[in-house]
């Protein structure tokens, strides 16, 4: 697999994490399921900010590895709410990293979508709020 060299999104990072040795598999890339739990976590961050409170993720709608990550690669989490429903949020979350400090490069190494659920207190199914406007009135 040849890494390809892109840039960083412009958008804000969601979530940026250093994986460390023990997080590596048998092949000494990091384990998939780091990957995948880092993923969630990420994803959780914007549903929960739109559902103003408690999310429980439902579904992982699709999830493709492209590059394996190593330790000491910089990886940023990008996540972007696609559809908001009654009670769920989806979220499509990519993920890049950063290696090759001497030379650095950026690498898009998994993306993903993912659907939430807005839960209350209970963890029972609610209704996710009208979203809050911005401006000013």
């Amino acid at each position: 697999m040849t890494a390809e060299r892109i840039p960083l999104p412009a958008g804000p990072v969601t979530l940026c994490v250093v994986p460390m040795p023990a997080d590596l598999n048998q092949n000494g890339d990091v384990f998939g399921g780091w990957v995948m739990a880092q993923v969630d976590v990420a994803g959780a961050i914007p549903a929960m900010r739109r559902a103003r409170g408690r999310v429980a993720t439902v579904s992982v709608n699709s999830f493709l590895f492209k590059q394996p990550i190593s330790v000491g690669d910089i990886v940023s989490f990008y996540a972007d709410i696609v559809r908001v429903g009654r009670t769920s949020i989806t979220v499509k979350v990519e993920v890049f990293a950063e290696r090759n400090y001497a030379n650095p490069i950026v690498v898009k190494v998994t993306e993903a979508e993912l659907t939430y659920v807005a839960i209350d207190a209970d963890g029972n199914k609610r209704e996710v709020p009208p979203e809050v406007s911005s401006k000013m009135e």
